[in-house]
Order: C-alpha cells, then sequence, then structure tokens
C-alpha cells in the first residue's frame, strides 16, 4: 500500500511536466519578421476561408482550423509546411493560434502561436497581401 500511494504521488507532480500547453509565443514583432525575412519560418493563418478572403498577409499559408482539426484533412495540409521551419500560427484573436498550434506541435513542428491577430499584424507593419 506504501509503495501504491507513493506512485500515486509521484505521478500526480509529474503530469504536469507532460501535460504542458503551448502558450502564446514570446518572440518579439521583429524578431518574428527577422525569422520570417530569413527565410527560418513561415507564417500561417488559421482563420476560416471568408475571413482570408477579406484579407490576409503577404506570404502567409492559409490553414483554416476547421480542416486542420480534421485528421484525414491535417494531413494533406501539413505537406504544405516544413519541419526545419518555424511556423507562427495567427487568427483574429489568439485562441484558434493556440489550439492550431497544439495540432501542429503533435505532428513534430516548431509552433509559435501569436497572441497577435491579423489586424494588430498589419498595424505592426506585415504587409497585407495585394
Amino acid at each position: 500500500m506504501k509503495y501504491f500511494i507513493a506512485l500515486v504521488l509521484a505521478l500526480t507532480f509529474s503530469l504536469p511536466l507532460f501535460a504542458q500547453k503551448l502558450t502564446h509565443s514570446q518572440d518579439s514583432i521583429d524578431t518574428i519578421k527577422e525569422n520570417l525575412k530569413a527565410g527560418k519560418a513561415v507564417m500561417v493563418d488559421v482563420r476560416e476561408p471568408d475571413e482570408w478572403d477579406l484579407g490576409h498577409l503577404d506570404g502567409a499559408i492559409h490553414l483554416p482550423t476547421t480542416q486542420l482539426e480534421n485528421a484525414t484533412k491535417r494531413a494533406e495540409l501539413i505537406k504544405k509546411l516544413d519541419k526545419n521551419k518555424i511556423i507562427y500560427t495567427h487568427c483574429k484573436a489568439g485562441y484558434r493560434a493556440l489550439s492550431c498550434a497544439e495540432l501542429l506541435k503533435a505532428e513534430g513542428f516548431d509552433v509559435r502561436p501569436l497572441k497577435s491577430g491579423y489586424q494588430r499584424l498589419i498595424a505592426d507593419g506585415f504587409e497585407k497581401a495585394k
């Protein structure tokens, strides 16, 4: 019984180490811009098609949340990404960027979800696609 209690306690205190959730990236806007310019990173827009059609960042890759959540579609979409590059995900307000980052992280990508949404990124000097 004593060993069982010790095992339960050990698992209880170590479980959070294995189940850490992603948080928004701490990379500065300048760092993000530098990584994109140097080809070390790509910007992934996880907003839905109607949002994308209203405007998106120049050079962004479009991987809609609803499609990433579907395992079959996700397998096809991630072929657009390079596992050797940082993946910055963004949406409108940062929530979908986090959930999609979790999915992409599980696929082996270095994902850094952005809290800044599309409008904030434009205000921070990212170029809007023509």
